[in-house]
């Protein structure tokens, strides 16, 4: 087998895949990254969750916000609900796996505060019931997800945004998921501190 050509073969699909979702995301980012001001200038705060490469992904962005991204700046209130051990076992073990965000949600949430849901295919049960218990607290829900958006999709009102990829492999909405928060927090930090260039 030739490695060399296999990994070119990744590059290219992530590559193709970017290329693809540039022509569909963009306006969709940009509605997002405005909500999240709309948040952050109230006072309010972003809570975000996934799980595995999600969960990832939520304490990258969380850390992009409350530390710094690519400038200097006051940190900026974020929180992955995906990092306290303790909280989610006692809550997976006592209730249910599915319950670790939503009760967290309901704890933490306020209203005007938004949740930012990660989910490749937009089904893991959790991130549903982490949108419902946000819903509840009259939050606001950014959802990154990909494939046909599955159960969250169809929870999300005319308030909350979507950043659905246009792919069915895990591993490129992965990528794009990334880079969709990197452009999150670069057009969070030019509409809050201005631009550096």
């Amino acid at each position: 087998m030739d490695f060399q050509s296999r990994i070119l073969g990744h590059f290219n699909a992530s590559i193709d895949a970017k290329t693809y979702a540039s022509e569909v995301l963009p306006p969709f980012i940009e509605v997002a990254s405005q909500m999240m001001v709309q948040c952050l200038v109230s006072e309010g705060k972003i809570l975000a969750c996934g799980n595995g490469g999600s969960a990832g992904d939520s304490q990258h962005f969380s850390s992009e916000l409350l530390n710094r991204f690519e400038r200097e700046r006051p940190s900026l209130p974020a929180l992955a609900l995906t990092t306290d051990t303790s909280t989610l076992t006692s809550i997976a073990n006592d209730y249910s796996y599915n319950e670790i965000f939503s009760k967290q949600i309901r704890a933490l949430g306020q209203p005007g505060d938004i949740l930012l849901a990660i989910s490749t295919s937009g089904n893991s049960a959790n991130v549903v019931q982490a949108i419902q218990a946000a819903h509840d607290r009259d939050m606001h829900i950014v959802a990154l997800t990909g494939r046909d958006g599955g159960d969250m999709a169809s929870l999300l009102g005319q308030d909350d945004c979507e950043i659905r990829v246009p792919s069915t492999s895990t591993a490129r909405i992965q990528e794009v998921h990334l880079l969709a928060i990197h452009c999150l927090c670069d057009l969070i930090d030019q509409q809050l501190f201005g631009s550096t260039e």
